[in-house]
Parts: C-alpha cells; sequence; structure tokens
C-alpha cells in the first residue's frame, strides 16, 4: 500500500481499537495498490493529518488485505473516505477531492 507519511494504517485487525475506539473523529481512507486517485490522495491526507491532528485522526485501511472491514462498510470504490465518531460512521465520501474540497466537506463533523 502506498502510505502516506504521518498518517497511520489500521486493518481488520485493530480497527476497532484505532477507529471505533478512538476519542477524536477518525477519516479513514480506503485505499489501494492499484488505484491511481488513492496515490494522489496521499499528500493531501499527509497535509490534513498534520494541521488537524488535534481534532481530528487520519488513517488508512488497504482494501485487498483488510475485506473484512471494507464489506462490512460496503465499500465499493476507491477512494472511499468515512468518517468516524463514537464508533459509528457519520459521513462518506467517494472520489479524490483536493485538500480545500475535503476540508470543506469534513467541518461539519470537526
Amino acid at each position: 500500500m502506498i502510505k502516506a507519511a504521518g498518517v497511520a494504517e489500521v486493518t481488520d485487525g485493530d480497527f476497532g481499537t484505532e477507529v471505533l475506539g478512538s476519542e477524536l473523529p477518525v477519516l479513514v481512507e480506503f485505499t489501494a495498490d492499484w488505484c491511481p486517485p488513492c496515490r494522489q490522495m496521499g499528500p493531501v491526507l499527509t497535509a490534513l493529518a498534520a494541521e488537524e491532528g488535534g481534532r481530528l485522526k487520519v488513517v488508512q485501511l488497504d482494501v485487498d488485505t483488510n475485506p473484512d472491514t471494507t464489506n462490512a462498510y460496503k465499500v465499493l470504490s476507491m477512494p472511499t473516505f468515512m468518517v468516524f465518531r463514537d464508533g459509528e460512521p457519520v459521513k462518506a465520501m467517494v472520489g479524490a477531492r483536493p485538500k480545500r474540497r475535503l476540508l470543506e466537506e469534513l467541518s461539519d463533523v470537526l
């Protein structure tokens, strides 16, 4: 998986602890190595994690190696972004987007 700097990778095994159990809202990027738009989002997620680290946790989940979580949330397209708060998905967005637009879309959950 192409990992964004400063962005943790989560798995089926630790999704419950890292995402559902997080005190902060969590932005999860469901991603894959073979997905060019996912690669484009790397720098955006790195910047977002650095700027919003106190308010938002940013993580990536590789759909190819973590089918249980991917199927549980019915993720079909990459990249899919989901925001989880208090263990529940509160927002989902599909497709690459510039940082400014991503921040606008996240404003109601931050």
